[in-house]
């Protein structure tokens, strides 16, 4: 009973969302003995292969042996079946299998693998002892198996009668689709473990260590692979975060920007790794006593935290026709929408790929930081009046056209939710003095204003600063500009035969007043734009429920936004709060002693965000009953998430593009969940 709270088993819970509180369960029964002689054996076995899903029955034994004998290694077990024996590729003389040694419990056993699995209606994974020519049967129980493996077994089982097709996709875990979708590594590869973190974006990837995305950039353009290593990342980082292998940081959770951006990207990243130190002078990483150096090469483990020294082996991902098949059945099942988080072609043709059905976010502000365009943007933040800060913005305009007339044709005609400029205009400005310098030139001031203005637009806790909706009503030609892109893009595509329907979100409001002013920029440049192309278009106008006064709120604000997508990444910070990028520190200590069940920032705090949410759906429909409601925070990938949202009455849930099978998944189990439910309910 006191094994429930060794560490062994507290890892595993925390693996497998299993709560403490539930205790552990003791079976007490006799002992049979396959150690008696050769008369004797003892073995484990799968009814199907765990490992490719096949339907063939899998397993090893040993003669004269006890249970421990099997899984210890210290003897070599042998097959269970000829074939087994026959597909082996060891080099040395082959042992005998059960088959072979005893045929006929061999055929009692087979016996025994169909009825078991034709009662429970699964891949069973049995015990079993010969004691002196006499089969007992020690345990049976659900078997594990790989994310490939649970595909096959689900499909095959439909085809065979054995389950239904909600049955199959009840059964998937959602999880498990991320094997599918991102490399792992070799399983059977030595590994150097250099430290843990959290584990930030699935999959896994080696690299060499640079200390700077500007570095990151110039390595990979010389042939080189890296991984990106940085005590946190800022918007800045984005060109070198794009080209990376992976990226590591020491500090933030699991919906820091470096999460959230690697995510969308599917690049490999771990967070958080608080005991690992850099040193940016140095280009040094200590890491529990060892020294990391600039292109040293290490291994990142996505989906585990796990950080490695030199490079892991890694598989490539396979989609087989099993994915395509239950990814059917899914779409079938479920009533929540699926759309994706992306602003680049990539990222909206990756979308695409698995099966999103439009665009839940669109974050601008990530547009900003090609090299052509960054210029331009800080050209417009040291202006010194309207008139400057608009010849800025026109140089910009043609180049955020471009990018909405892209994303808008390769979702031809699905949903693109566009958020209007978010974060504060600091993180756009230069810090390094070469930078400064440059910036200055092209802005034709000294370099002595752009400190200043650096200086000006520092801010003490820039999440809760001049930002979002704050930078449109200061700076309504920031709007303005963007607004006339995201309708010049819409007339284009009318114009090439492609029907578009944007949904242009205003940030952070916490007033019907706020959203109103902002709304009626968006309203005069669409009529300018439609006007001058003689196009007419349809639009709608949104925001983003991001803080608890809006949630609060919900009814006014409703008035005038055709929908809500609640941005549940700020939502959480603001309402519980915490920083996503510091709090990593100590979550995890709440979440040992109890204090917290999960990480709010990957699986959502249901009685106090949720509970806003709830609140905001409930007075929104109120005064609109047709409003539209979406989710585009990370917590749109979480499993656990997608049942509440699917509760609560959402339209769509909005996710990463690589989590976007997964939510489609989620979201079919939580409407079969609903089903039941309401039956409970009706009984």
């Amino acid at each position: 009973f006191g094994s429930w709270m060794n560490q062994r088993a507290i890892t595993y819970r925390r693996l497998h969302d299993i709560p403490a509180d539930w205790g552990t369960a003791v079976n007490v029964q006799a002992m049979v003995f396959g150690n008696m002689g050769n008369d004797c054996a003892t073995g484990v076995c799968f009814t199907r292969n765990p490992s490719t899903g096949d339907n063939a029955y899998y397993g090893e034994y040993l003669v004269n042996a006890q249970g421990e004998d099997v899984v210890a290694g210290i003897r070599t077990p042998q097959p269970m079946t000829i074939a087994e024996k026959e597909a082996s590729h060891n080099s040395g003389p082959k042992q005998p299998a059960l088959e072979e040694v005893m045929p006929e419990l061999y055929g009692e056993l087979y016996a025994i693998r169909e009825k078991l699995e034709s009662h429970y209606k699964d891949m069973q994974d049995m015990e079993f002892t010969i004691q002196q020519n006499k089969l007992w049967m020690l345990q049976t129980r659900t078997g594990k198996r790989t994310a490939k493996a649970a595909l096959k077994i689900a499909t095959d089982m439909v085809t065979e009668g054995l389950i239904t097709q909600q049955e199959a996709v009840a059964r998937i875990d959602p999880a498990q689709l991320d094997q599918l979708l991102h490399p792992m590594l070799d399983p059977d590869a030595d590994r150097d473990i250099l430290g843990r973190g959290l584990p930030a974006s699935p999959g896994a990837a080696s690299g060499q260590v640079v200390f700077s995305a500007e570095d990151a950039e110039d390595w990979v353009s010389h042939g080189k692979k890296v991984i990106l290593v940085r005590i946190e990342t800022s918007p800045e980082d984005i060109g070198g975060m794009h080209v990376a292998q992976g990226i590591l940081t020491t500090r933030g959770g699991m919906t820091s920007h470096a999460a959230v951006v690697a995510r969308g990207m599917g690049t490999p990243c771990v967070s958080g790794v608080g005991e690992f130190n850099i040193d940016y002078a140095s280009k040094t990483m200590k890491a529990l006593g060892r020294e990391i150096k600039e292109g040293d090469i290490i291994t990142l483990d996505g989906s585990t935290g796990e950080v490695m020294f030199g490079q892991v082996p890694t598989l490539q991902p396979e989609l087989s026709g099993e994915f395509s098949l239950l990814m059917e059945w899914v779409d079938e099942i479920r009533t929540l929408g699926v759309r994706a988080n992306a602003e680049t072609p990539t990222d909206s043709e990756t979308a695409r790929k698995f099966g999103a059905e439009g665009i839940g976010l669109c974050r601008t502000e990530h547009m900003f930081f090609d090299p052509a365009r960054i210029i331009h943007m800080r050209e417009m933040i040291l202006a010194r009046d309207e008139e400057t800060r608009r010849g800025a913005l026109d140089k910009l305009l043609p180049y955020q056209r471009q990018d909405f007339t892209e994303v808008f044709k390769i979702m031809e005609g699905l949903p693109v939710t566009v958020r209007l400029l978010d974060p504060p205009l600091h993180e756009f400005l230069p810090h390094t003095e070469a930078d400064m310098e440059g910036v200055a030139k092209a802005a034709g001031v000294d370099v002595s204003a752009v400190k200043a203005r650096s200086v000006q637009l520092h801010e003490s806790n820039p999440m809760l600063g001049h930002r979002g909706c704050r930078l449109g009503i200061t700076y309504p030609e920031i709007y303005e500009m963007q607004a006339r892109a995201i309708f010049e893009a819409t007339v284009q595509c009318a114009k090439d035969g492609v029907t578009v329907i944007p949904e242009v979100m205003i940030p952070l409001v916490c007033s019907r007043a706020e959203l109103d002013m902002l709304k009626d920029v968006v309203d005069d440049v669409a009529a300018e734009v439609s006007e001058a192309s003689g196009v007419k278009f349809d639009y709608m106008v949104g925001t983003m429920i991001e803080l608890p006064r809006a949630a609060l709120k919900a009814d006014d604000i409703a008035h005038s936004a055709s929908f809500f997508s609640f941005g549940t990444n700020d939502l959480t910070q603001t309402a519980l709060g915490l920083s996503r990028d510091d709090s990593g520190n100590f979550i995890e200590v709440y979440r040992d002693k109890g204090v917290m069940e999960h990480d709010p920032f990957a699986s959502l705090d249901q009685d106090g965000v949720g509970e806003l949410v709830k609140i905001a759906v409930e007075r929104g429909r109120q005064t609109r009953p047709d409003i539209k409601l979406g989710i585009c925070g990370e917590h749109g990938g979480d499993p656990a998430s997608i049942h509440f949202f699917q509760k609560v009455g959402l339209d769509y849930v909005s996710c990463s593009p690589y989590r976007v099978p997964i939510a489609r998944l989620a979201a079919a189990q939580a409407a079969l969940g609903t089903d039941e439910d309401a039956m409970a309910e009706s009984r």
